[in-house]
């Protein structure tokens, strides 16, 4: 080895540098391999969000952080590490799809999940704010019309609760029902945060309504469509059946797709 060729080992030795603690992290999270996490807060108090490179990996409810860490290692095998805050193009994207806005682009991990849970999670994307439907709604709209019980147990898995707003699916019997992220009780807080009447919507269902017309426009709606609401009490029209309002001569709403696989219920 020469003289010159010995100071330049030398000088190449001199740029060293210990790698900070936070770059393995940083790098797992990037290539999906482990996931960030850091708390936003919501009508049901904090949630912490976990991502990583390829999307949005889970919301849940988490009382300290490791049990959430815990929790998210046992669902998807990955390591969970805490971060101060979310990035910044990801917090707003998540407050512009609370606040209503569903044409906003929020990127997913659902990769250990099937075909038709991600089916139903984006059909459940398509409920408005302060809306709500059936469950037999989504199955008929995904093509799966007798899988009912399948979609409440997809929408039971959905990893990603509140961007994927399993919340405005409900029983078809017209009662809320249950919420995987903190029960009903929480589920109800959420709706009436986005304005929707969560007793009123129950109480019309005990009374067998599952329609509301417009004897105006001879439209039929969900009980919940925008459409519906904005029907004078002098003007609306309730039915048990959408077969009851086509006999009648309603016709079903375009917007909230009330004829959808004909729903009975």
């Amino acid at each position: 080895m020469t003289i010159h060729d010995r100071d330049l080992e030398a000088a190449m030795a001199s740029l060293f540098t210990t790698a900070p603690p936070s770059l393995a992290p940083g790098v797992l999270a990037a290539v999906g391999l482990a996931d960030r996490y850091a708390r936003i807060e919501s009508p049901i108090g904090p949630l912490a969000v976990a991502w990583n490179g390829i999307g949005v990996s889970s919301v849940d409810v988490a009382d300290d952080d490791a049990s959430f860490e815990a929790s998210h290692r046992a669902r998807t095998g990955r390591r969970a590490i805490s971060a101060e805050r979310l990035p910044a193009a990801l917090d707003r994207a998540i407050r512009r799809r609370l606040a209503g806005d569903r044409r906003v682009r929020i990127d997913l991990d659902l990769r250990s999940h099937t075909s038709f849970e991600r089916d139903v999670w984006d059909k459940a994307l398509e409920i408005p704010r302060g809306e709500v439907r059936p469950y037999g709604w989504i199955a008929a709209e995904i093509g799966r019309p007798r899988a009912v019980r399948a979609v409440g147990t997809a929408l039971g898995h959905n990893p990603v609760p509140l961007i994927v707003p399993c919340h405005r699916v409900v029983r078809s019997d017209g009662t809320i029902g249950q919420y995987s992220l903190g029960g009903s009780h929480n589920k109800r807080t959420i709706l009436a945060a986005e304005g929707l009447d969560p007793d009123r919507l129950e109480s019309d269902a005990r009374t067998g309504i599952r329609f509301v017309g417009s004897d105006t426009t001879g439209v039929v709606c969900l009980p919940s469509c925008h459409h519906a609401r904005r029907i004078t009490a002098a003007h609306r029209v309730p039915f048990r059946s959408m077969a009851g309002a086509i006999a009648a001569g309603y016709r079903p709403c375009r917007a909230c797709r009330s004829g959808s696989g004909a729903i009975a219920a």
